[in-house]
């Protein structure tokens, strides 16, 4: 059994539905990062980075006591090498999918995050970050729609660097992207969403985020000095 630490973001979504496409078994457990649940010192003993999603394998690979992942991109190459799947391992094909889940981990994400940010979680507060953002994130959306011209997959057959993508993509919207203008990323992204693990993992934990627009104030006031502006102390 694999426990899962989880709120349904999009790094969440990245190992529910690995979770889900690899058929393993796992239990949810729910870390409110609006409610600043991640802080806690129990958390922190699996996630020293306060972050989601985590996992503890209690059934690790050659036995032994329970092992503890945190980092959505080290989760999905745990589970692939764990379970063989999503992540060949002869030399070409290996980085052949690394290196786009390295692109999403380090390219995709922070961008498409800070679009999503500075749009909607701060709207007026820097027309400069907005643009920045947005506009980038525009460009790797290009990049990802030039990758997909001539295959189904980022690394041709179906792997972990699409899994990692998913989530992200879902909030096209919220980062001020269209689907028209990339055609092969809307193919993608429907292909991807017809797959019955990814529609399952997509969907875990959908009720127990609420929209922004159906907070509080003081639970948005909550969510955002939780969330944001953090230092060391």
């Amino acid at each position: 059994m694999i426990d899962l630490y989880y709120w349904p973001t999009s790094n969440g979504k990245k190992i529910s539905i690995m979770l889900e496409e690899c058929g393993l078994p796992y239990k949810v457990i729910p870390v409110n990062i609006g409610a600043g649940e991640q802080f806690e010192e129990h958390f922190l003993e699996i996630s020293p980075n306060n972050r989601i999603p985590a996992i503890v394998d209690h059934d690790p690979p050659g036995g032994g006591g329970p092992i503890s992942i945190f980092e959505s991109g080290a989760i999905l190459q745990y589970l692939a090498e764990k379970t063989g799947k999503f992540w060949p391992q002869d030399l070409r094909g290996k980085y052949e999918v690394t290196q786009w889940l390295m692109w999403q981990m380090g390219g995709l994400g922070p961008m498409a995050g800070q679009a999503n940010h500075f749009r909607n979680s701060m709207p007026g507060q820097s027309d400069y970050a907005v643009k920045r953002y947005t506009d980038e994130c525009n460009r790797l959306y290009g990049v990802m729609n030039r990758r997909l011209a001539d295959r189904q997959f980022l690394a041709g057959d179906f792997s972990i660097a699409d899994i990692a993508c998913y989530g992200w993509v879902q909030g096209h919207e919220r980062q001020g992207q269209t689907l028209e203008e990339f055609p092969n990323v809307r193919r993608w992204f429907e292909d991807m969403g017809a797959r019955p693990g990814v529609a399952r993992g997509a969907a875990v934990g959908k009720d127990l985020r609420k929209s922004p627009d159906q907070e509080t104030p003081e639970e948005r006031e909550l969510r955002i000095k939780t969330m944001y502006g953090q230092r060391a102390r």
